[in-house]
């Protein structure tokens, strides 16, 4: 049986605080990130990060940095899509990664970009509906409805990593869980 996080990733996109504070759900947005993140550690599952610009608009929040392997890679950009950052396509190949699970700011610009691109290279995409946000939320539906045309995925993050657990089983499932637990109850 192969293993099921093989080949896959987590690309966080632009959580620095000066999004974030534009954001009406951020702490939402920010408990179901940090969850997805340990849940993506835990499963071993390859993770990096974007920054827009942090030269000018600052790094990533502590609220994720304080928890993410220190050895996480971080990639600048200026262009909207991630796909335009230096050394991310390196990440990509050096994890033989062939689908993204999408989590960021902001979903109808930065995250719809980076997705479309992704496709367009036939890297599969799935966002964590739970983990995207948009400062108007108008914005959500028409982004989300032209992705999943485009055959991109939208589930919750629980419901992707308990489909790579597959069962009770999974030798992480009890530290899991005590994750899933610790999400709900912020």
């Amino acid at each position: 049986m192969s293993d099921p996080t093989q080949h896959l990733g987590l690309l966080l996109i632009d959580f620095q605080d000066v999004f974030l504070k534009a954001m009406p759900d951020r702490e939402r947005l920010l408990r179901r990130t940090r969850f997805a993140l340990q849940a993506a550690e835990l499963l071993g599952v390859a993770v990096a990060a974007t920054e827009q610009l942090p030269e000018k608009l600052g790094t990533t929040t502590e609220a994720l940095t304080s928890i993410w392997d220190p050895n996480t890679p971080v990639f600048e950009k200026s262009a909207f899509s991630a796909f335009e950052a230096e050394g991310l396509h390196r990440w990509i190949e050096a994890n033989q990664i062939d689908h993204l699970l999408i989590a960021g700011i902001e979903s109808s610009i930065c995250v719809y970009q980076t997705a479309v691109q992704a496709l367009g290279e036939d890297i599969g995409v799935t966002l964590l509906a739970d983990c995207i946000s948009e400062r108007r939320a108008e914005d959500r539906a028409p982004v989300l409805e032209q992705l999943l045309a485009m055959d991109a995925h939208v589930l919750p993050s629980e419901t992707i990593f308990y489909s790579l657990l597959g069962s009770a089983e999974h030798p992480n499932f009890r530290d899991f869980t005590q994750l899933v637990k610790s999400a709900s109850g912020s």
